[in-house]
């Protein structure tokens, strides 16, 4: 299509950015249709990191797929673990003690804060501010070496079992955990101060891809993502799994859906985690860590739905039983999947770098979208 405005005369054409390319977070390919360096169309492309997980569910007993669950959203390893036993364990109608339950919640809180460490550092860095990612990634170090602690890995946590845990706390988790919670709420405090306030910062994000109350609920948006639009939905609070529900936490909403309430949200909530785990630590009853569960484990035939909030929004598993060993078939809704299909109705108008801060905010993981 050609334009003209006065003696001006320009035609639009297609930029691929990605697969491969720093500022899209893993294997994606947006196809941009500029006007000079306004975007006009934009288009997802998916696919390059197809692994069929589902499928491969099917070939797996319900146990052997655990270790899989760990390499969907491998930013949020232990969350993907713990939605997944859990769809199991409610099938099977497994009862799950209460220490096991209070050291999942430690683990996934954790787990959250790593993700949301890792989205603003990258953010941040996407926009230029590389001091700000060297602060974010000691702070996820930090947390790592707890989650190493407990899980024996740092990144593809494989921690969780159907009926519990497979480990309890060591012994050296509390003081550490102590020195955590004293130094990531300072520190976070200190990097908003250098980046937050940062006037080039703010100006690269306030007003850039809003996502409206209306849209995101019009495209399924879950997670931190819609709370920044203004919506207060967090399934720790509406439906809570596990031990959520005796935990003293707010849910942090903002309101203009923009680049900058989906970087800040991000901040709001790790503190929120941080709450959750400090009081589940406190009130860890003593117990066993696993229930009974038979080794060739056979779930009655059967289907059943269940869902969590996983670190990037609403993480469900459809699990259908025929009575065997392995699932018959399971279905896996990612967040991220449907998250990143809003990004052809914000990009329109954006220029192309503004592109980036609307893609690196919303926060998908490839691994995830893909599956």
């Amino acid at each position: 299509m050609t334009m003209e405005s006065d003696n001006l005369i320009t035609q639009e054409f297609n930029l691929n950015m990605g697969p491969y390319h720093p500022s899209t977070h893993g294997v994606f390919r947006a196809v941009l249709t500029l006007d000079g360096e306004v975007i006009v169309r934009q288009k997802n492309v998916l696919g390059y990191l197809h692994r069929g997980m589902e499928k491969i569910a099917e070939s797996k007993t319900y146990n052997q797929f655990i270790p899989y669950t760990a390499r969907l959203d491998y930013l949020a390893s232990a969350l993907n673990n713990m939605g997944y036993v859990q769809t199991v364990e409610k099938l099977a109608a497994i009862e799950v003690p209460e220490r096991a339950e209070h050291l999942r919640v430690i683990v996934a809180e954790l787990q959250r804060i790593a993700s949301h460490l890792l989205m603003v550092g990258s953010t941040a860095n996407d926009m230029g501010a590389m001091t700000a990612i060297v602060y974010y990634m000691t702070l996820r170090e930090k947390v790592l070496d707890l989650l190493e602690m407990i899980t024996g890995a740092r990144l593809t946590n494989n921690y969780m079992r159907i009926g519990g845990v497979i480990d309890d706390l060591p012994d050296e988790f509390y003081d550490k955990f102590k020195e955590l919670r004293k130094f990531l709420p300072e520190r976070l405090d200190m990097v908003n101060t250098l980046i937050v306030g940062n006037e080039i910062f703010a100006s690269r994000l306030k007003g850039i891809g809003v996502i409206t109350a209306e849209m995101a609920l019009d495209y399924g948006v879950t997670g931190p993502n819609l709370r920044a639009a203004g919506v207060d939905f967090d399934l720790r609070k509406k439906d809570p799994c596990s031990v959520y529900d005796r935990f003293d936490f707010e849910v942090p909403v903002l309101k203009n859906g923009d680049a900058f309430d989906r970087f800040l949200i991000r901040g709001l909530e790790m503190r929120q985690s941080l709450r959750i785990v400090e009081q589940a630590v406190e009130a860890l009853p003593e117990g066993p860590i696993m229930a009974k569960v038979p080794r060739q484990l056979k779930p009655p035939a059967g289907e059943v739905f269940h869902k969590i909030e996983g670190a990037r929004g609403v993480l469900a598993f459809h699990l259908v039983s025929d009575g065997g060993p392995k699932p018959y078939r399971l279905h896996i809704h990612g967040p991220s999947f449907v998250n990143i299909e809003i990004m052809p109705a914000i990009s329109p108008g954006l220029m192309l770098q503004d592109f980036l801060a609307a893609f690196a905010t919303i926060d998908v993981d490839m691994g995830e979208v893909d599956r």
